[in-house]
């Protein structure tokens, strides 16, 4: 079975929907690491002159190749990533090699048989 990885990273704040966009889509799990900092195109100075870093979610999830994509979609929709340049983004790597995952494999076989 072929794996991709989605890697998001969008606000803090709106995890919770891409979460929930992503499991609608058919993701069966994911990784949250939370308090990550962002940096936009451009600085953000603060009043005592100081960098502000937007607080930001990565979110991982490795997903059976056919559902990537409609996982992605579901994702920069609910992250509303194209809406303006500091709304995050995500991304989708393939992945070739994945230990650990038996159960999710045998779960994903009777979901989606392999042809």
């Amino acid at each position: 079975m072929q794996f991709k990885l989605i890697m998001a990273f969008v606000d803090a704040d709106k995890t919770d929907q891409v979460m929930h966009a992503a499991r609608d889509a058919g993701a069966t799990g994911a990784t949250v690491i939370n308090n990550a900092q962002g940096q936009g195109l451009h600085k953000v100075i603060g009043i005592l002159g100081f960098e502000i870093l937007n607080p930001r979610a990565v979110v991982l999830i490795l997903a059976e190749s056919r559902r990537a994509d409609a996982i992605l979609e579901a994702i920069a929709k609910a992250g509303q990533l194209d809406e303006s340049l500091s709304t995050g983004i995500a991304i989708q790597i393939d992945v070739d090699k994945a230990l650990g995952l038996k159960e999710h494999i045998e779960t994903l076989e009777k979901q989606l048989p392999i042809d």
